[in-house]
């Protein structure tokens, strides 16, 4: 997944700087402060003992502030609403068999509220294209899983990731892809086992 996730942002880098070398001088200057709204695709897993090791497709989508601050650099927050799966493995000797009923669907949904804190780095003379990288804070809102019997919550309430992407920035319309890693260890049910998120993001949007 990461070879593709590679090959796609070489893909979309190459074609956003031979779009901005057709964009007039005048056209590349940025305002302070720009606002959009987002929406995309979340492939996400959850990495663990417990979890089968496949990709999940979901959705994501939000709005962001952008203020940039020099000619090569900028800050970037965004509110998001991002949804996640998990596949719990079927293996016995893998799980947690006391949480399920008898049941052999074992997946889940999870709805988070995100805030990343964005840094913009301009790529380039034409400041179209910017590479993101930055720290993001995920509340927990819903969480849904298949012939659950466990009477407390499976997923810790607040998890912080880490993000890194491209971002192409066209005068109204942008396109991006990004890889979002998680650091915290979001099973709340012990610590007999470490659960940690990992996703790539690709979405696009419209900038005012």
């Amino acid at each position: 997944m990461q070879k593709y996730l590679f090959i796609f942002l070489v893909c979309i880098g190459f074609s956003g700087a031979a779009y901005a070398q057709r964009i007039p001088l005048k056209m590349n200057h940025e305002n302070f402060f720009r606002f959009g709204a987002k929406a995309g695709v979340n492939v996400n897993r959850i990495n663990g003992q417990s979890y089968t090791s496949g990709f999940h497709y979901n959705y994501q989508l939000g709005g962001f502030l952008q203020f940039n601050i020099t000619k090569r650099l900028g800050i970037q927050p965004e509110v998001n609403l991002v949804q996640s799966a998990a596949s719990f493995s079927k293996d016995p000797n893998d799980i947690y068999e006391d949480i399920f009923y008898a049941g052999s669907q074992r997946k889940g949904k999870l709805n988070y509220l995100e805030i990343p804190l964005l840094l913009n780095i301009n790529i380039g003379p034409s400041k179209r294209i910017k590479l993101q990288v930055g720290p993001s804070f995920g509340s927990l809102l819903k969480e849904t899983l298949d012939s659950l019997q466990y009477p407390g919550n499976v997923y810790k309430k607040a998890e912080w990731s880490a993000i890194g992407g491209l971002w192409i920035q066209l005068p109204l319309v942008h396109i991006g892809a990004r890889y979002k890693l998680g650091f915290t260890n979001i099973n709340a049910i012990d610590d007999l086992q470490k659960w940690k998120s990992e996703a790539i993001q690709v979405f696009a949007g419209i900038t005012f």
